[in-house]
């Protein structure tokens, strides 16, 4: 009978300290927003960014993919290569990574160097989602460590439903170069803030690392990743083509006003899983997958309603505002001391997702219309929602370790 693999001890258990340190998880969240920003980014200024590199927005376009692509290729092997580093200094380079991308980014005048500086960023982006649920879990004793997660997590969901917009209207305002300055500045920023305030923790030891098959392999771990990219995938789909789903709709006029609603949502949706997640993962997860499926529902039978629509962005973003921590936590429960190799995996198809998102939508939309978005979405969270039903025992099970009941 296979053994579950003891789960690391942080310094906040040998300490008994029962308090989050919020201003070194307050940095990781800043790390997780840099992350989102840089990445979405240019979505929010795509036609004058093609217009100063001379390219076509579906040229343009491409800078999302590819720096989801750096995330996806690289985050498995140079986790591995780092793991013996030290934390805080693995950190720090992924950061410094976002703040020379983002500078070449603003300032370059060539479209294939500036997709050169993209992969650059989605590289720095790989390390550290690898590494954050980790680098947070370690900061507290094991009652808080979901907690702390959604605090580091948490950046990602503000980066989603303020930062990109209020890059945006930057961008609009002074020009996209502006936009990538000032991530550069906040990447700056964080560079001192991490080494001020964030505790260091050591790697792994090479005979402590753990192949990835052997992780794989533990209980748990792969219903929760299958999860993960069926979750991420129904998402990127409805995401990357809300704008000509509502066209259809002809509601192309309100596409901010639905993101945003859904970002609203989102928030609300992440302080929820922040307060309950270390004792209701699983009901957390499950409620998470329900609301989802709730809002592709109305999106597919009540669409022709306005009202319907923004209730199904509501729904929409309380279900997967959250998902990120419940799905990172629930792998590093799982995969107790291989946490940081499963957090890779995750990693890596966390951004295939996000890509087969886009290539999937396309050939749903050329083949079927817009209107297949969210049965697709359905389609894709039915066996999701069964796998996290019956994992009750490994993967999603009703009490987290060293939770408090």
């Amino acid at each position: 009978m296979r053994t579950r693999t003891a789960r690391p001890t942080s310094a906040a258990d040998e300490a008994g300290d029962q308090r989050l340190p919020l201003g070194a998880l307050a940095a990781l969240a800043t790390a997780a927003f840099i992350t989102i920003m840089t990445e979405a980014l240019p979505a929010g200024v795509l036609p004058s960014m093609g217009r100063s590199l001379r390219v076509g927005e579906s040229a343009m376009g491409q800078s999302v993919t590819i720096y989801a692509m750096g995330s996806a290729v690289t985050a498995i092997p140079l986790s591995a290569a780092t793991s013996g580093w030290r934390r805080r200094r693995l950190l720090l380079t992924a950061v410094a990574g976002f703040a020379l991308a983002n500078t070449v980014t603003a300032v370059s005048g060539h479209y294939a160097l500036t997709m050169a500086a993209r992969f650059v960023a989605g590289v720095a982006a790989g390390l550290v989602w690898a590494m954050l649920t980790g680098y947070a879990r370690r900061m507290a004793s094991g009652p808080l460590q979901g907690k702390a997660t959604a605090i580091a997590m948490a950046g990602a969901t503000l980066a989603l439903s303020l930062g990109v917009p209020a890059g945006t209207l930057l961008g609009q305002a002074f020009g996209w170069r502006i936009a990538f300055w000032s991530m550069t500045v906040l990447a700056v920023v964080l560079l001192a803030w991490i080494t001020l305030a964030v505790p260091d923790y050591p790697g792994q030891p090479r005979r402590g690392r753990s192949p990835i098959a052997q992780t794989l392999r533990l209980p748990g771990v792969a219903p929760v990743l299958i999860v993960t990219m069926a979750f991420v995938l129904a998402h990127n789909i409805l995401y990357t083509y809300i704008a000509t789903f509502l066209d259809r709709l002809r509601m192309a006029d309100a596409v901010d006003l639905v993101l945003f609603i859904f970002g609203l949502a989102s928030v609300v949706s992440i302080w929820v899983v922040g307060a309950h997640i270390d004792r209701r993962l699983r009901v957390l997860t499950i409620a998470g997958t329900v609301l989802f499926a709730l809002a592709a529902t109305v999106l597919a039978v009540l669409a022709d309603s306005a009202v319907a629509v923004y209730a199904a962005g509501t729904l929409w973003g309380l279900g997967f505002g959250g998902a990120a921590t419940l799905l990172q936590t629930a792998a590093a429960d799982a995969a107790g001391a291989s946490a940081d190799t499963a957090q890779a995996v995750l990693v890596t198809l966390w951004n295939t997702a996000i890509a087969a998102g886009g290539v999937a939508g396309g050939l749903l939309l050329d083949n079927l219309g817009p209107a297949s978005f969210p049965w697709s979405v359905l389609v894709l969270l039915a066996p999701a929602l069964v796998i996290v039903i019956t994992g009750r025992r490994h993967g999603f099970p009703p009490g987290r370790p060293g939770a408090s009941a």
